[in-house]
């Protein structure tokens, strides 16, 4: 099958450039000439899909990853009609690229989530009917037991897309279910909400610094090349964030973070205590508890 990963990459994996500049809505609807969905490949097996502001605010990053037997969808974005947002037909016209340029008879596709929260899972509907395709619930019941972690929270699991191994953490804090996936072929690190340029919302503090800890831990043992979160929510200006519900982000920072901001986080979890409310730092934001 030609270029298809192996099992684990020969070398440590080079990072990519994500010189991308991401859809960010428009001053209002009747200029949106922007997809509903943005499409980049980072690489021939790997693509960072963006939901366009102006169809929803969240406008969440996604993530498609071929492997030899099937393909993983991690996420499902914010709106659930496909009239509005086309998820399922974009995805089916990404299998077909591929598969063009990798012939084969059968193919798979597995959805999971990086948590269950309505930005994330609200285009699960779209592939219920989907042949040859699994979808994972993103509660905690049903994403644990997929994934072990019921029996062993503490467990990395592997998910083998056939030549393509991702390892699996669960990262609870912003969500109860939450999921890290870092893929050895890339070198990325699919962190969800737990970590991105924006407002990180805790909603379990001891649970959100424990996976910061482990976040931590596993990059010194596995070459990252990108930390990539699933929204942008801060400006160019360090520590000023865009509104809530902002449909037009015109001053946008990359969506690539690194393994140093996990350690800025850990800092500013030391530096935050026992203080509630909202605190703001040069690339993000924390949100602890009402703030």
């Amino acid at each position: 099958m030609g270029a298809v990963p192996p099992p684990a990459a020969p070398h440590a994996p080079e990072p990519r450039p994500l010189d991308v500049r991401w859809i960010h809505g428009s001053p209002s609807a009747k200029h949106n000439t922007d997809p509903d969905i943005q499409v980049h490949w980072y690489d021939g097996h790997t693509v960072v899909l963006r939901q366009n502001k102006a169809v929803d605010y969240e406008a969440p990053f996604l993530f498609l990853l071929f492997g030899a037997d099937r393909a993983v969808l991690v996420d499902t974005g914010a709106t659930a009609s496909p009239d509005f947002f086309p998820l399922r037909r974009v995805v089916d016209g990404l299998v077909a690229e591929w598969r063009a340029r990798h012939p084969r008879e059968a193919y798979e596709l597995l959805v999971l989530h990086t948590h269950g929260h309505g930005d994330h899972v609200a285009g699960d509907g779209q592939f219920a009917d989907r042949p040859d395709t699994t979808v994972v619930g993103a509660d905690r019941a049903a994403a644990w037991a997929f994934f072990g972690f019921d029996e062993d929270p503490d467990a990395i699991a592997e998910v083998d897309l056939g030549g393509r191994v991702l390892e699996c953490l669960a990262t609870p804090g912003h969500h109860e279910a939450a999921v890290t996936y870092y893929d050895p072929w890339t070198g990325l690190l699919l962190t969800g909400d737990t970590v991105y340029p924006g407002r990180l919302y805790i909603a379990d503090w001891a649970s959100f610094t424990r996976t910061i800890d482990r976040l931590i831990a596993f990059s010194e043992s596995r070459p990252v090349t990108h930390v990539l979160g699933c929204h942008i929510e801060m400006t160019t200006r360090p520590g000023v964030d865009y509104p809530i519900r902002t449909t037009y982000q015109p001053d946008e920072p990359p969506l690539e973070l690194t393994t140093g901001h996990l350690r800025e986080i850990r800092a500013a979890i030391e530096e935050i205590g026992d203080r509630t409310g909202r605190h703001a730092y040069r690339d993000f934001v924390i949100c602890r508890g009402d703030g």
